[in-house]
C-alpha cells in the first residue's frame, strides 16, 4: 500500500487508526473513521483506495467500483488499486474493462517484468478467471487467450496452464492441449489431473494407446481415480461394440 502522502498530524491519526480498525477486521469503525476523513480530505487517494476494499469485502460492488475509480482518478499510478478495481470489474461481469484495466497495469510498469511477484500473481490469477468467464460463456478462443496472458506473468502457475491445455482442447486445438499438459506434467509429474486429461487429449487424437497407458499409471498411482477409470471403461466399451 502506498503512504498517505502529505497529513497534518490530526490527519494522519485519523488515517492510522481507520487502518488500524481495517487491519483488525473492524470494518465497520474502518469505514467510519475514512469516511469522516474524506468530509474533510477527499484527496487522499489510499483513502479511497481502502474504502473501495471495504466495500469490495462485503459485496458492495457498486460502491467499491466508484471508490476505486476516485483513487485513479487522484493517482493513475496506483497499481494496488488497478487490481483491485480489476478485481471488481469481474466480479461485476464487466470482463472488457477488467481486461482493460489489466493491461493498463502492464504498460504502467513496462511490461511483466517490472511488477513485483505478488502483483503479478494477483494479474495471473484476474486474468484466469477472465478466463474461466469467457470458457463457461463458450467463447473459447478469447478464454485461451485470457489464460495465455495469464500464464505469460505467472509461468509457473501450473493450475492456470492445466485450465489453458482444457480450452485448448475444447477449441479445437488438440495437439497445442496436449503440449501444455505435459509441461504441466513436467513440472508437476503429481497433477493428477493434468494427467487424465493428457489422456484424453490422446484420445481424442486418436492415439489410444498412449490414453489408455496414461489412464492405467494414474490408477497404479493413485486407485481412487474414478475419472481415470471411467474413461478406461469408455475407451474398452467402444473397443468391444
Amino acid at each position: 500500500m502506498r503512504h498517505p502522502g502529505r497529513m497534518s498530524g490530526t490527519e494522519r491519526e485519523a488515517f492510522l487508526l481507520g487502518q488500524k480498525h481495517y487491519e483488525a477486521g473492524e470494518d465497520v469503525a474502518a469505514l467510519g473513521a475514512f469516511e469522516a476523513l474524506l468530509e474533510t480530505c477527499p484527496r487522499y487517494a489510499d483513502v479511497h483506495y481502502l474504502v473501495g476494499l471495504l466495500h469490495e469485502r462485503h459485496g458492495r460492488l457498486e460502491p467499491a467500483t466508484e471508490s476505486l475509480e476516485r483513487a485513479l482518478s487522484i493517482n493513475p499510478q496506483y497499481a494496488e488499486c488497478l487490481v483491485a478495481l480489476a478485481s471488481v470489474y469481474e466480479q461485476r461481469g464487466d470482463f472488457d474493462r477488467s481486461s482493460t484495466v489489466t493491461g493498463r497495469l502492464s504498460d504502467l510498469r513496462g511490461g511483466t517484468g517490472a511488477l513485483d511477484a505478488i502483483t503479478r500473481g494477483k494479474l495471473a490469477n484476474l486474468q484466469a478467471a477472465l478466463g474461466d468467464a469467457y470458457r463457461q460463456a463458450g467463447e473459447l478462443r478469447e478464454a485461451v487467450d485470457a489464460y495465455r496472458k495469464a500464464i505469460d506473468r505467472a509461468p509457473k502457475f501450473h493450475d492456470i496452464r492445466y485450465k489453458l491445455g482444457i480450452a485448448l482442447r475444447e477449441a479445437g486445438l488438440p495437439g497445442q492441449a496436449l503440449a501444455e499438459f505435459k509441461r504441466v506434467l513436467r513440472a508437476n509429474p503429481d497433477f493428477r489431473e493434468a494427467s487424465v486429461q493428457l489422456g484424453l487429449t490422446y484420445y481424442t487424437l486418436g492415439r489410444t494407446e498412449q490414453a489408455v497407458a496414461v489412464w492405467e499409471a494414474v490408477l497404479e498411482r493413485d486407485p481412487a481415480r474414478d475419472d481415470a477409470r471411467m474413461y478406461l471403461r469408455m475407451v474398452k466399451g467402444a473397443g468391444e461394440r
